[in-house]
């Protein structure tokens, strides 16, 4: 994955309630990284024996087990009053003996949309019975209300007990540059299905349904049929998710065009108009309707917590993520290997995570404290990083910033590095210098439409307000360039979440080590810091980010 901004020039915005970063602090020495123990807990965490360590599993334990005793080793302390572990309530919701989506207008004959084949969907709420009665269809455009670009598809329009009928990504995804006031071929928040999921519920709407459109969702119906019509994990809530729509799903192009035609209205028409600057939500005057039920299984998994204290400012920090979780059993391979061991993803970066955190222990306190949290779920969409962001166990307001590591290539040694979420924060100017110390530049994003900084655990957080980036290994290496980067990616990608993505003797270190090097360095400079980073003006975070900052009496 590759960012597709380029770095920003340092500035000092001064908006009202953050202090915002000057000239980053003295770019820190090299850590000491134990590769050994690193490849010690990668190879552990990736064996058979952890079953490919799904939340709720005797895997999970395990895993457990051996990241609290590795952080230990590592010289951190419990991170949560004492205890190794934040506990993660989690329910898993299955639908079945679904009804079609049936949609009526005042005349004409029914339409019957068949579950899995033209729709698909699921409820967040803890019931055993959901049933949609006859809603108004509302064609809400791309289902943004982003006050900063002075956008707003809700605009004028009650959708209390309503359907969403939603576009999928941006209004300005099929530009061919990165210009536009969604940030242009580049996925924003605001195209991400979870935006859309919670801006209809915070407007009421009875269900939210999704548009699937192959290029702009970057991925086919048949992903939408293996993820949207299985069991579906979520944290659990006080309330059961009763504040969340009843429904929220998915429905195919062409199912969505015969809705929109049945109406009396051009689809193309329609879809266009959605994409200008203005556009007002169109009522269909037909209504849509459907049922299921549901399996409520509660369960709990665990996040992991070390921290090493800061020497002068304790109680502010520098935020380390890494997910320790993958799939557990899935289908089998030709072998008949069932175990997704899940080595890449994450085994190597929740490894690279605790040895991490050793080497800033031998290297001293910062000023601030540098907290390591391996959380679960990420897989089932984010959950434990989720449950952190919704009950942090350091208050967000006083979290600096943060790094995440997913996914960490360990396919030699590059020339460059990609950084997802490049762009949007004052972390560029810190990544810049620590770039420059090790020689190497960054590389731009391939395939922004795919909205990469919206789907892994940093986004629990940046959504919340802190600062956050996603390091990913370069592709030009020294061994090859990028003809042999990108023959290593396409290699991975054959195997990812699946059995075969194993624990590898063969591997190559080298660039893992220099991309666990950079995370140090930008670790460090954060932590003896005396500023506080915040979001570019503009972007989608920013606003969150100010409003934490000017109610908090500590902090940024």
């Amino acid at each position: 994955m590759r960012s597709a901004l380029v770095l920003a020039i340092a500035g000092s915005l001064a908006l009202a309630g953050c202090a915002t970063t000057g000239a980053p602090s003295p770019v820190a020495s090299s850590g000491e990284i134990p590769l050994e123990r690193w490849q010690d807990l990668s190879r552990t965490l990736a064996s058979d024996g952890f079953e490919g360590r799904a939340p709720g599993t005797p895997g999970e334990e395990l895993t457990l087990a051996a990241l609290a005793d590795a952080f230990a080793t590592a010289g951190l302390q419990p991170g949560n009053n004492g205890s190794w572990f934040q506990d993660v309530p989690l329910v898993e919701i299955t639908g079945h003996s679904h009804a079609p989506l049936v949609v009526r207008g005042a005349s004409g004959p029914a339409i019957a949309l068949a579950f899995s084949d033209d729709w698909a969907g699921v409820t967040y709420r803890e019931a055993s019975e959901i049933t949609l009665p006859a809603s108004e269809i509302v064609f809400v455009g791309y289902g943004i209300n982003a006050p900063e670009k002075g956008w707003n598809d809700y605009a004028g329009v009650d959708m209390r007990g309503n359907i969403a009928l939603i576009l999928v990504n941006d209004p300005d995804y099929a530009s061919e540059t990165l210009d536009g006031p969604f940030g242009g071929r580049a996925m924003t928040y605001y195209g991400r299905w979870t935006y859309k999921f919670e801006e209809a519920a915070r407007q009421g709407a009875a269900a939210a349904l999704i548009v699937h459109d192959t290029f702009p969702a970057s991925y086919g119906w048949n992903v939408v049929q293996s993820g949207w019509t299985g069991p579906q994990s979520r944290a659990r809530t006080a309330d059961g998710g009763a504040g969340e729509a009843l429904l929220n799903g998915w429905v195919q192009l062409e199912a969505a065009r015969r809705i929109i035609a049945a109406a009396g209205q051009d689809p193309d028409a329609l879809i266009e108009a959605a994409r200008q600057p203005g556009f007002r939500a169109v009522p269909l005057g037909l209504t849509g309707a459907t049922s299921f039920a549901n399996t409520i299984r509660p369960y709990a998994s665990r996040n992991v917590i070390g921290i090493l204290p800061g020497r002068e400012r304790p109680q502010e920090y520098v935020l380390h993520t890494a997910h320790w979780d993958h799939m557990g059993r899935c289908p089998a391979n030709a072998a008949g290997d069932d175990i997704c061991n899940g080595a890449i993803d994450n085994a190597v970066g929740t490894a690279a995570l605790a040895a991490l955190a050793e080497a800033h222990v031998k290297a001293g306190p910062t000023r601030r404290t540098q907290v390591f949290l391996a959380v679960t779920a990420e897989e089932a969409g984010l959950l434990g990083s989720e449950y952190y962001g919704a009950n942090p166990v350091f208050p967000l307001e006083q979290t600096a910033g943060g790094l995440n590591i997913d996914a960490l290539f360990v396919s030699g040694e590059a020339r460059d590095v990609i950084a997802i979420g490049a762009g949007k924060s004052d972390l560029d100017d810190y990544l810049s210098q620590a770039l420059a110390t090790q020689g190497r530049r960054l590389s731009p994003d391939t395939a922004p439409q795919a909205g990469r900084y919206y789907r892994s655990d940093h986004f629990s957080l940046a959504k919340r307000g802190v600062p956050m980036l996603y390091l990913k290994s370069g592709i030009d290496l020294i061994d090859g360039g990028e003809e042999a980067g990108l023959a290593w990616g396409r290699g991975y990608d054959a195997v990812y979440h699946g059995p075969d993505d194993e624990f590898d003797e063969n591997w190559d270190w080298r660039g893992a080590m220099r991309d666990l090097q950079l995370y140090f360095t930008l670790g460090r400079m954060l932590g003896d810091s005396a500023d506080w980073p915040n979001w570019r003006a503009g972007d989608e975070f920013r606003q969150v980010r100010d409003a934490a900052c000017a109610a908090a009496r500590q902090g940024c």
